[in-house]
């Protein structure tokens, strides 16, 4: 993987990194993490930090890579140079690549003047004299390295789309590094799979027509003694937007780190991806990451675009909050109340406490774990914050009458428990007063909660106790 320029890696590369880990966990194979940070521009160490950050977060554990090592370390790129340019050098020994010393404008230039209707280089500088390349150099032009592509049809038994061919005309000579030496990815990703002895290469569709400029490079790489092997590659399906435009990354569904913060969990988002191409049964979407590796096949992956859907997203989150037993739940939401400043870090014993009393009560009603916060928010913090709509509509002069009449009752209440409270409201404002229900308890819900959506009510009374129950009330009525 590549680190992202904005921090948060694409959920296309998530999705395609999941179908990796899942077959290598098939299979019984190796996991392999490596890091394309050769482009300088794009790569910070906050963007190789959130890469981890992420793998870590979803469980995408791997067996070879930074951090964790392996036989053929270093993983990062970038601490690979030396070996690039050795491969490099040997390339230009033997003949599989030249030096190129024209500009962009010129290819376009000689296109234009032919007629030609193939995009890429145009082989200018395959057969330069020495001569003209030192009338090159005179001009003060450093050469970019490029790779001579072989004559004839290049094909391959894609894993997911099945035989696939280019005829090299179709495929220009490219290049391997930049003229100022850096290694292109056309180049790292090649060797490193061939001294990494990698056996399988799961990548975006995005990448399928760079794959007959590899495999020529796997010939080139085994001829001069660094391949023993050529990978089988498999080509996943795009990962499309709205308007069936290919997801960007300026989408905000796109951000993968994202999803953490609004509350998904990994196991959740990761259900949702495999979905994108992928299917454990007909009709069935809701499934662990254990269940996918048992079941996972990539010839039953789909090689048509698939639709990034946020809300089925949500809801298979949700289906995954429902699996959560109320104490694991309740472990989860804690990071996200402290974030809102309700729970101090560390946890207090009356908070938590306060919390184990509570989850069972929103344990079905959230569907991410952000929710917990509004949800929850009204038992933690000193001052309820008031949605201002729900104020509006139901703590109006009738709603007001209700409130008062709530506190009446509940200030006289023998006990506080639960099923007291119920008793003594349900005989003021439902028997005496002949309110519904919805009349009834709506504006005592927004007085304590501060929303219309919130815990059961008199569980929620019981919890925060009576005084503070009372000062509440006491608050809206002015």
């Amino acid at each position: 993987m590549a680190p992202s320029p904005t921090g948060s890696p694409h959920v296309g590369l998530v999705r395609t990194a999941l179908f990796n880990w899942a077959f290598a966990r098939h299979h019984g194979g190796t996991f392999v993490f490596r890091v394309e940070d050769t482009d300088k521009e794009r790569s910070t160490d906050e963007s190789y930090e959130a890469i981890l950050d992420l793998f870590r977060w979803l469980g995408l554990d791997w067996d070879e890579g930074p951090e964790v090592g392996g036989p053929y370390a270093p993983y990062r790129q970038s601490e690979r140079s030396d070996i690039y340019a050795d491969v490099l050098s040997r390339l230009f020994e033997e003949g599989y690549t030249y030096a190129c010393y024209c500009t962009n404008e010129e290819v376009a230039d000689r296109r234009k003047a032919s007629g030609s209707k193939v995009l890429g280089y145009d082989g200018f500088c395959r057969e330069l004299t020495a001569e003209q390349r030192e009338a090159f150099l005179t001009l003060g032009r450093d050469p970019v390295i490029r790779f001579r592509m072989p004559d004839g049809e290049i094909g391959w038994d894609d894993l997911v789309r099945g035989e696939v061919s280019f005829h090299s005309d179709h495929v220009p000579d490219f290049a391997l590094a930049r003229a100022n030496g850096d290694p292109l990815y056309t180049l790292v990703a090649p060797v490193d799979d061939a001294l990494m002895k990698i056996t399988h290469v799961l990548r975006g569709e995005d990448l399928l027509s760079s794959t007959p400029r590899q495999l020529a490079l796997y010939d080139a790489l085994a001829a001069i003694g660094v391949a023993e092997t050529t990978p089988r590659f498999g080509h996943l399906p795009y990962v499309m937007g709205e308007g069936n435009k290919k997801l960007s990354k300026r989408d905000p569904e796109a951000h993968a780190l994202a999803y953490r913060d609004d509350g998904f969990l990994p196991e959740g988002l990761l259900n949702y991806l495999a979905l994108l191409g992928w299917a454990i049964g007909p009709d069935r979407d809701v499934f662990s990451v254990d269940e996918m590796v048992a079941a996972f096949d990539i010839a039953d992956v789909n090689p048509n675009p698939a639709r990034f859907d946020l809300k089925k997203a949500e809801a298979i989150n949700g289906s995954h909050m429902r699996l959560l037993s109320v104490e694991e739940m309740g472990r989860r939401v804690t990071p996200y109340l402290q974030r809102a400043g309700l729970l101090s870090d560390p946890v207090s014993a009356a908070q938590q406490q306060l919390l184990d009393a509570a989850m069972p009560l929103v344990h079905e009603r959230i569907n991410k774990l952000t929710e917990a916060v509004d949800m929850l928010g009204f038992l933690f913090a000193d001052q309820v914050e008031y949605d201002a709509d729900d104020v509006a509509k139901v703590l109006d002069e009738d709603g007001r009458a209700v409130a008062a009449a709530a506190r009446s009752a509940l200030a006289a209440a023998e006990s506080w428990t639960t099923a007291s409270i119920e008793e003594a409201l349900r005989a003021k404002l439902v028997d005496e007063l002949g309110l519904k229900p919805r009349n009834a308890f709506g504006p005592v819900r927004v007085a304590i909660t501060g929303r219309r959506i919130s815990p059961p009510l008199f569980e929620s009374l019981e919890l925060l106790g009576r005084d503070v129950s009372l000062a509440r009330l006491d608050a809206v009525l002015g």
